[in-house]
């Protein structure tokens, strides 16, 4: 029969660690060990007793905690009755406990024992009632006070445990029951909990997955990185994937950084966006490198130490099972260039690198960040952070190739598609395959050029600007709007110096006989050897031979025949009034381009003049000659193939310069040196010379000497064109001779 009572506090701390409701010894006989405590209606707790006389007659002592859980006040009214166990249906064989410190901010990397917790848990506790989401006290060791919740509660039928077979017993999820001295004891850690749970009776870690469960890796907008995007996945997320408990016995070490280089535009910024996307982390903070520096005194370092902030105070409070602090440095060569390079005293560049370095990996070390850093200058970067344990995984994110330009143009073409505003005569892998060398920036361009010259189509510019009605309906960007594009809107950073090339090849080659057959077939050859080669990936050849024969045309015709992405001039014009330092700088950031794409061609024109090669003295440029002589033995990056082609009309000087060994071929330009080849240049230009001008010209040449370039040919043959037809023979032959190309002994009438 229930009685009217009234709740106090536990008389101790020592009874509260008892877990249990503090009686009067006159108010319940012995032999009551349970009782029902109804604090409001339908509301009931069953509590074990312990007696102590120091609780006046009826009332109840119970601690904070379980006055918390029963919802009850000092001096409160409760209906108190006892309880017996059904020893049928209440014993528990297994309790899952959630534990963590009883005092929040208490945090430990000290490891504790839960086998032993589950032997001194049942020793303090055997006989105790326990309820699902009940708290508890426990004190484990004399170490920290450790804070309980009943987290389930399994029973079995103890009448099934004596007669029937132990085989098929089986076990009910119950809402309480009896702790008795067999019942198994396991212990989760509970959430953001620093503790550090070891041993068999430690229950499954409900752990937050690393990767969002929301993310889709088809929908990353991340076109022509597969690899390299699974490469970094292997590097710095594989093991992040697996629990603490694993990579501790391991003896593992997550990564901490990665460093994403290569060219501009070619989705460095974007694959950091969507590693930061992917990642169950914290929110990521990107920072551009030179937002760090600061016109103060130690600001510069602060900033740094404020980007870690976080991370440090979650480590110190949750240990390993910190979650994830990513930050992400855009442009990281601005603030952590190699120490001792930034000229001035104020140092301010080291002491940030020094500081970035001590928060990644220094005494102190963190372990729950992941810091992303992204450059175009690899080079300038201090090489300190470069190695394991700091950004130690290093991903180039190079041009893409045909596959990745088709999928990025998927991408960007993918809302038009879906909105049916673009023409079935677009064909992606047709312009991936005339993007060559296009990054992915520039194909992005590509798409908003074609449409920009679409929408023009409905634009009508009279007195004012108008936009045509139907434009919703009419707009269609189409095959037409692309190859606009591509012809006058959008070139390529790393493409071809189309212009250059045409310029040289304005006159086109003028075939004037084999000399000329036997350097294009070689120099096909070898353009196919750099295309194909197996070895080096370095191909290099020198075109010699007099001035005006007509090397430079000859060179910029192989670089046009090799088809290769990249194709870059390096002339003396384009260096006029450089210093030396200037010029070489200049030389070197060409090959440093050519490295980045797969197929490269180098054309270097008039060497001896690049040198600043005077016959009077004579003198030369040295340094120039030996950042040359470097790089024309350098060989490209595994996997790039570099074809370099020279002229020069200083054969002799080169070779005492030591610069022909460092040629793959040396093919000589001939001038023309008979009449007969002279008249096949001549035949070509139909509208200057008729037949009866050739043979006049070739009866008067037959029994000369000639020596004359192609180039100086084709200029007289240009002059031609001025001169009043009856005089043109006399005067083209007069010409050659003044030219000293012809050797007639006598003048010619």
């Amino acid at each position: 029969m229930a009685i009217m009572m009234k709740a106090t506090k536990c008389p101790t701390d020592e009874l509260s660690l008892k877990n249990r409701a503090i009686v009067n010894s006159t108010d319940f006989p012995e032999d009551i060990k349970y009782i029902d405590v109804s604090t409001a209606p339908g509301q009931h707790f069953i509590f074990s007793v312990e007696r102590c006389s120091d609780i006046p007659n009826y009332c109840i002592g119970f601690s904070l905690l379980q006055r918390k859980w029963a919802t009850l006040s000092i001096n409160q009214d409760i209906s108190v009755k006892p309880f017996l166990f059904d020893r049928s249906s209440e014993v528990l064989c297994n309790v899952t406990i959630e534990v963590d410190f009883l005092q929040k901010k208490t945090t430990t990397l000290e490891p504790y024992d839960s086998d032993q917790m589950a032997k001194d848990f049942i020793l303090q506790f055997s006989g105790l009632a326990l309820t699902v989401g009940q708290p508890l006290v426990f004190s484990f060791q004399d170490k920290k006070l450790l804070g309980l919740c009943v987290k389930s509660l399994e029973s079995i039928d103890a009448n099934a445990s004596v007669q029937g077979d132990k085989a098929k017993m089986e076990t009910n999820k119950t809402n309480f029951g009896r702790l008795l001295g067999n019942t198994t004891v396991t212990f989760e850690k509970a959430e953001n909990s620093s503790l550090n749970l070891v041993g068999k009776a430690k229950g499954k870690i409900v752990r937050q997955s690393i990767i969002n469960p929301d993310w889709d890796f088809g929908k990353m907008g991340i076109g022509g990185l597969d690899n390299e995007f699974n490469a970094i996945f292997r590097r710095a997320f594989a093991s992040r994937v697996f629990p603490p408990e694993i990579v501790e016995q391991l003896g593992c070490k997550h990564v901490k950084g990665i460093l994403l280089y290569g060219p501009p535009g070619t989705g460095k910024t974007l694959m950091a966006r969507q590693i930061g996307n992917m990642l169950n982390a914290r929110e990521p903070k990107i920072v551009n490198g030179p937002q760090i520096l600061d016109k103060y005194v130690g600001e510069s370092e602060a900033n740094i130490r404020r980007l870690f902030a976080d991370a440090e105070e979650e480590e110190k409070r949750l240990g390993p099972n910190s979650g994830l602090h990513i930050i992400i440095f855009d442009e990281i060569d601005a603030i952590c260039k190699a120490r001792g390079s930034v000229g001035g005293n104020s140092g301010v560049h080291d002491t940030v690198v020094n500081q970035l370095l001590a928060k990644i990996d220094g005494v102190e070390q963190l372990n729950n960040i992941l810091v992303i850093g992204m450059t175009n200058r690899r080079d300038m970067i201090d090489e300190a952070l470069l190695r394991p344990g700091r950004l130690e995984v290093q991903m180039e994110i190079s041009l893409p190739d045909e596959n990745g330009r088709h999928q990025i143009l998927n991408i960007h073409t993918k809302r038009m598609h879906d909105f049916k505003k673009i023409s079935p005569d677009v064909n992606n892998k047709e312009l991936a395959a005339l993007t060559k060398n296009f990054s992915g920036a520039e194909l992005e361009g590509l798409v908003r050029a074609a449409q920009s010259s679409a929408m023009n189509r409905l634009v009508k510019a009279s007195s004012k600007v108008e936009v045509d009605p139907e434009a919703m309906e009419k707009l269609m960007v189409n095959r037409a709007d692309f190859i606009y594009a591509l012809e006058n809107d959008i070139k390529p950073a790393f493409g071809t110096a189309q212009e250059a090339l045409e310029n040289y090849l304005a006159r086109g080659i003028v075939n004037w006989g084999e000399p000329v057959a036997h350097i294009l077939e070689d120099g096909s050859l070898y353009t196919q050897q750099a295309r194909d080669s197996e070895g080096t990936g370095l191909v290099s050849i020198l075109l010699e031979g007099p001035p005006n024969s007509g090397k430079t045309a000859l060179a910029a015709q192989l670089a046009g025949m090799s088809d290769f992405p990249f194709v870059k001039v390096c002339s003396p014009d384009e260096m006029v009034g450089f210093t030396e330092n200037a010029k070489c700088l200049q030389i070197r950031k060409f090959f440093d381009d050519a490295y980045r794409s797969t197929l490269s061609c180098i054309l270097v024109d008039n060497i001896e003049r690049l040198l600043d090669y005077g016959p009077i003295g004579p003198r030369y440029s040295n340094l120039t000659l030996q950042a040359l002589l470097v790089l024309l033995k350098k060989h490209p990056p595994r996997g790039k193939k570099l074809l370099i082609l020279c002229t020069t009309s200083r054969r002799q000087v080169l070779e005492d310069m030591e610069m022909l060994s460092a040629f793959t071929a040396v093919l000589h330009v001939p001038n023309i040196s008979s009449s007969k080849q002279v008249i096949a240049v001549l035949e070509k230009y139909k509208d200057v010379f008729t037949k009866s001008d050739l043979s006049i010209i070739h009866e008067k040449m037959k029994r000369h000497k000639v020596f004359v370039g192609i180039k100086k040919l084709l200029d007289l043959i240009d002059l031609s064109r001025h001169i009043e037809p009856q005089k043109r023979v006399i005067k083209f032959l007069a010409k050659l001779e003044e030219e000293g190309a012809l050797d007639c002994g006598t003048t010619i009438h």
